[in-house]
């Protein structure tokens, strides 16, 4: 009976120390979904995490159109306390049809007087602000030339 005893409680013991030595769960994957064409790659930050001021330009926002052709996608995953915020850009073509070369640009930007500010490596500068549950974008190319659109929230 004892030997019992005692071969059930290593028995138990063995369980519980296994059970301690499993490896943790693995991290969350990143979110992924396709804007303009391109598969992204995303992690949000939480929240909470971000000043309140800037808040409200955290997320995912998409379904923008700079013009006929070409489609944009702003991802805003993390903003410091300092206002500046990590951003993931995307562009390209506006359906199958159209010929707009696409691209992913990684970077940052600022936000300032209720503004997200950044500047692509061609000097296109790109202005977005909240406006009603969207982000209100305009992009002034080098050239001069204005385009304006409506970045959707998305879910």
């Amino acid at each position: 009976m004892m030997r019992r005893l005692i071969a059930l409680s290593c028995l138990f013991l063995a369980v519980i120390a296994s059970a301690g030595a499993l490896p943790p769960p693995p991290a969350e994957p990143q979110a992924g979904r396709v804007f303009c064409e391109q598969n992204v790659s995303y992690r949000l930050a939480e929240p909470l995490t971000v000043p309140e001021p800037y808040r409200r330009f955290l997320g995912v926002w998409s379904d923008a159109a700079w013009d006929a052709n070409t489609c944009a996608a702003l991802i805003v995953d993390n903003v410091d306390p300092d206002g500046t915020a990590s951003i993931i850009y995307v562009y390209g073509p506006l359906g199958s049809s159209a010929r707009v070369p696409g691209g992913i640009l990684h970077g940052t930007g600022v936000i300032r007087d209720g503004e997200l500010r950044f500047q692509n490596s061609d000097g296109s500068q790109f202005t977005f602000r909240p406006l009603y549950a969207d982000l209100a974008g305009r992009l002034v190319t080098p050239k001069g030339q204005t385009y304006q659109a409506a970045f959707k929230k998305t879910p």
